[in-house]
């Protein structure tokens, strides 16, 4: 009878050899799926552009108070939470924009969420308080705990989410913004050729939008948008100050005067860009020259614990054999 050999979990060498054999394969077949069907970054925010566009030439954009209602009124769902809350005397207006601001900052298009973050920051501690009462009072999940920490806990699950929406926004925000702080030296050297070689504003800001679409999707968003609101919009200065808005960056609010005033005086556009360029290239280098700077001091606690141990094991660990051997 011939011997099947050694076995693990009921599997041969060959058995075992095959599915390595399969794996290898189908983990082959993914990284060619993935690399062969890239996706372009810019194709879900073309399409919000497009729907941008379309919405200024049906002229939308007249009144404030009309356009805030049709936004609203565009889901069902939300049209519920605005009628909930608006019966409950809790649904401000100024409250409304601030949300819609910090939507637009965080790259959300659709303004009827903040309808639904404002939503969330009542529902949520009801929610979460609720069920935190109901584990730590009701089962008593934790009976080891005294009465102060039982407390504190209901109190922080609260606390948390009532600012757990805004929590979240201010995170896409603030990565967001450092994403475009990041392309808006590039943007202005884009800007300055364009504006030498005697494109107009719009046409620059279109052009630039289109060769950093890639490299940096969320500046060629705003870019391209500013870009479709100085051909329809009536006055050029709201499509400016619509940008700076969308985007919570003091840098770009720099540009965004520049750019005002230069439409408004009549002063040359390439040199004031040139400028301000510089200082952002400048400030960028000081912002990597400060983090250098603070590499010795972070990389210190990482060398006493992971480096310096396996240092001594190295250079000590022959001499303590050897010391261990003649004794």
């Amino acid at each position: 009878m011939q011997s099947q050999g050694a076995t693990l979990y009921g599997l041969t060498a060959t058995d075992i050899g095959t599915l390595l054999a399969a794996m290898a394969t189908f983990a082959v077949l993914v990284a060619i799926y993935v690399a062969s069907t890239v996706r372009d970054p810019m194709t879900k925010r073309v399409k919000a552009l497009n729907e941008r566009r379309e919405q200024l030439k049906a002229g939308i954009t007249a009144s404030a108070s009309k356009r805030r209602a049709k936004i609203v009124h565009q889901n069902d769902t939300t049209d519920r939470m605005r009628v909930l809350l608006s019966s409950m005397k809790v649904l401000q207006d100024d409250q409304l924009k601030v949300a819609q601001k910090k939507l637009a900052q965080a790259g959300i298009r659709s303004k009827e969420w903040a309808i639904a973050i404002i939503f969330g920051r009542m529902a949520l501690p009801i929610l979460i308080g609720v069920t935190a009462a109901l584990l730590i009072y009701g089962v008593d999940l934790w009976p080891d705990w005294s009465s102060m920490r039982k407390f504190g806990t209901f109190a922080g699950a609260l606390l948390l989410s009532y600012k757990a929406p805004d929590l979240y926004v201010n995170n896409l925000i603030t990565k967001r913004s450092a994403e475009i702080r990041k392309g808006i030296p590039d943007a202005l050297d884009l800007l300055v050729i364009c504006a030498e070689a005697g494109l107009t504003v719009d046409a620059a800001f279109g052009r630039v939008a289109k060769e950093l679409g890639a490299a940096y999707p969320e500046l060629g968003e705003e870019f391209q948008l500013t870009a479709i609101e100085l051909s329809f919009l009536t006055e050029r200065r709201m499509a400016f100050e619509n940008l700076a808005e969308r985007v919570k960056l003091d840098a770009l609010k720099g540009v965004v005067t520049t750019m005002i005033q230069t439409e408004k005086y009549g002063t040359p556009l390439a040199s004031a860009l040139r400028v301000l360029s510089a200082e952002f290239r400048h400030a960028r280098m000081m912002r990597a020259e400060e983090k250098a700077a603070r590499l010795p001091a972070i990389m210190t606690v990482p060398l006493i614990l992971f480096i310096l141990p396996t240092l001594f094991v190295v250079i000590l660990g022959p001499a303590a054999c050897s010391i261990s051997k003649a004794f």
